[in-house]
Formats: structure tokens, C-alpha cells, sequence
């Protein structure tokens, strides 16, 4: 009935923060830690502390077969994610305005103010939160299509136990706060994050109906898949796999042009985009080293030339290896998104040199994955 609160990681962010005083946004963030973060935990965790009196219907709620997309960053999880999303009538999942909420309470409200708004002020507040969603979030809707009423990284439902990939975004910690490696972690911290983890999803899907299938899609996630079988012990795996020169770099640019647009150094971000390589080697391996040992969790490997080639066919091979039926409205619906799928694209340009990524290491560290997937390798990618 709690939410859980990582205070180890919020004082090395706060004492990191503390002692930066060259970056120009030290004191928005320090004013943040300080009296935002605090104050916000403590109202999401009366809401959700009093979520379970009265919803007593949630003590009942159960998460059945939920299915987690994992894999590197940039793999193609948001576009087969959305994909599955579709299929409404089966999944339940995170819409992005969703996971600022925790509560179930606080969901409730803010959709009864919605009706309100909708019935007596002709959606006045919507169509303006609408423009600032456009506004917001449109002008990198190429690299990433993000928005509020969109499913996005339910990781996010955890920003406010501090325990969230979000607050790497914020700052370059990686070096402090792991967030990734969940599965090395002591098995206390495991359960804690989990379990808190787990509530926020047991909300969700008690909000949506209670009988369907919540579906997850995180990429760092990559690095807890040992843990979500530990805390869902019936979970479905789907592992996105994609050529390394094309996620790797990508996934650095897109850290580092979030660290530039924050006024941060190279200097002071070089450790953490040093951190992010060695994880994005992580992502792939991890994931098929745990399902390995975990013979008894349905899985499946999903290949980025496939998703993007002939996405139909991709997801019904997803419901036949996870044995759902495939119902003739969502087929339909496939076959008219199946166009839009093919010209899933980007403007998003990077190379490896840029970053100074070793290209001879990443052969080294992915040998087998390359040998498996036929990729060009990084010489050949070079000579061409």
C-alpha cells in the first residue's frame, strides 16, 4: 500500500547536483530536489495509500500473463509496442499522462475533470493542454513519437520512487545512480522496486477493466529481466534486436543532445555516455542470458528488419509463439496500419566515430549476435 522511496539515490543526485556550480541549471534542479520531489512523494503516497480503502476491489485485482518488450533503445520497442496497442480490447497499458498519476484516486479525478470539462466548458482546458502537448513535444515527434495520450516506457510510473531511468535524463549520474542493473542488486532493493512497480500495473489494469493483459514496453528494462520474472512469475518476454551501428550511436546522440539541450559540458556527461556503451552491450546480452536459465518463460526474439518489412506478419507470429488469438477487427486494423508500419523511418542521423565508439570492441562484445543476424560488420559498414 506504499510507495517505495529510493533516499540513497536522491541524496548522490542531490549532494552531485549540490556541488555543480558552473551548470546553469543547478538551482532550478536543486529547488526541484529540495521541495518539488519531496512534497510530490508525499501526495502520491496518500493517494495511493488510500487507493486500496477505496478501491477494495484492487486487494482482488490480479496480473495475469502481462508481457514486457525489452531491448536496446532505438530497436524498433516503441513501434511494436504501439503495434500491440491496437489491440485495446486486449492490452492494458500506460498512457504517458498516465504515469504522473500513480494513484488509481488521482487517475479517477483527473478523468471525471475531464467529463466536466468536456460537458460544461467545451473541453476549454483540453484543447489547451492539446496545444501545449504539440508544442511540447511535436518538433521531435520524427526522432520519437511522444505524447501525452500516448503509451509510452511505463517506467516512467516510477519517477516518483526515485528509482527511475527518468532521472538520468535529468542529469548525468550514471556513474552514481545504476538504474539499469537491477538484477545485481541485492534482492531486498529487488523486491522493493518491483513490488512498487507491481502495484502501479495492479492500478492500471483494475482502472482499465480488470481481465486484460498488461503490456510493457521498457528498454532498460534490459538490464531486470531476472527481476520481472521474480515479481510476475507467469510474464511473456519480447526482445527487440536491431543492428548495433544503428541503436548504439543513435541511442548516445540522443542522450547527449538531451544533455547540450540542458546546458551540461561534454565534461561533465563523458563518463556517463562512457557508461551507456558498456550497457548498450548489456542490452543485448542480458536479456537471452537470464531467458536462458528461465526455460519456462514464453519468449521471443524480434527482429528490426521483420517489424519494419512485414509488421503483419510479425505480430502474428507473436500471437501464435504466445498462443493469442488473433481476432479478425485487430487483423483489420493491422492491415491498415501495415503501410504506415513500413514507413516507420527517421531523420535521426549518427555514426559511431562520432562518439568515439570502438567499433572492433562492439564486434568483440556482440561476435555472437552478429554471427546470428548476418549484420554487416563494422569494416565492412566502414568500407561501404
Amino acid at each position: 500500500m506504499f510507495l517505495y522511496f529510493d533516499l540513497s539515490y536522491y541524496f548522490n543526485m542531490l549532494r552531485r547536483i549540490w556541488h555543480k556550480k558552473h551548470w546553469p541549471g543547478r538551482n532550478a534542479l536543486l529547488l526541484r530536489l529540495i521541495l518539488v520531489v519531496p512534497l510530490l512523494y508525499l501526495v502520491h503516497s496518500v493517494f495511493f495509500f488510500l487507493d486500496k480503502i477505496l478501491f477494495p476491489g484492487l486487494w482482488f485485482q490480479k496480473i495475469e500473463k502481462p508481457i514486457f518488450i525489452v531491448g536496446h533503445a532505438r530497436s524498433g520497442t516503441t513501434l511494436l509496442s504501439r503495434l500491440l496497442a491496437y489491440d485495446a480490447d486486449r492490452f492494458s497499458f500506460f498512457l504517458y499522462w498516465e504515469m504522473f498519476f500513480p494513484s488509481l484516486l488521482e487517475k479517477k479525478i483527473i478523468r471525471g475533470l475531464g467529463v466536466i470539462d468536456r460537458a460544461l466548458l467545451n473541453s476549454f482546458f483540453f484543447k489547451r493542454i492539446q496545444a501545449w502537448d504539440d508544442k511540447t513535444f511535436g518538433p521531435y515527434r520524427h526522432i520519437h513519437n511522444m505524447g501525452l495520450w500516448v503509451p509510452e516506457e511505463d517506467d516512467f510510473v516510477m519517477n516518483v520512487t526515485f528509482f527511475a531511468a527518468y532521472w538520468q535524463l535529468a542529469a548525468p549520474v550514471m556513474d552514481i545512480n545504476d538504474m539499469f542493473y537491477l538484477d545485481r542488486k541485492p534482492e531486498k532493493l529487488r523486491r522493493r522496486v518491483m513490488g512498487t512497480f507491481k502495484e502501479c500495473v495492479r492500478r492500471q489494469l483494475y482502472l482499465c477493466g480488470g481481465d486484460k493483459i498488461h503490456l510493457s514496453k521498457n528498454p532498460v528494462y534490459s538490464g531486470r529481466v531476472a527481476s520481472i520474472i521474480e515479481a510476475f512469475p507467469d510474464a511473456r518476454i519480447l526482445i527487440n534486436i536491431r543492428d548495433p551501428l544503428e541503436c548504439v550511436p543513435s541511442n548516445m546522440k540522443l542522450m547527449e543532445g538531451n544533455y547540450l539541450g540542458k546546458g551540461w559540458q561534454s565534461e561533465d556527461y563523458a563518463e556517463s555516455l562512457r557508461i551507456l556503451e558498456t550497457m548498450s552491450y548489456d542490452c543485448y546480452r542480458m536479456p537471452r542470458e537470464v531467458l536462458s536459465r528461465k526455460t519456462r518463460t514464453p519468449h521471443m526474439v524480434v527482429d528490426y528488419r521483420d517489424l519494419v518489412a512485414e509488421p503483419l506478419n510479425t505480430i502474428e507470429s507473436i500471437y501464435n509463439k504466445l498462443e493469442l488469438p488473433l481476432c479478425e477487427a485487430y487483423r483489420e486494423q493491422l492491415q491498415e496500419r501495415d503501410s504506415k508500419a513500413r514507413e516507420h523511418k527517421t531523420t535521426h542521423s549518427y555514426s559511431a566515430e562520432e562518439y568515439g565508439i570502438d567499433t572492433q570492441r562492439m564486434l568483440a562484445e556482440l561476435e555472437d549476435f552478429y554471427q546470428e543476424f548476418q549484420w554487416p560488420r563494422p569494416d565492412q559498414s566502414s568500407a561501404a
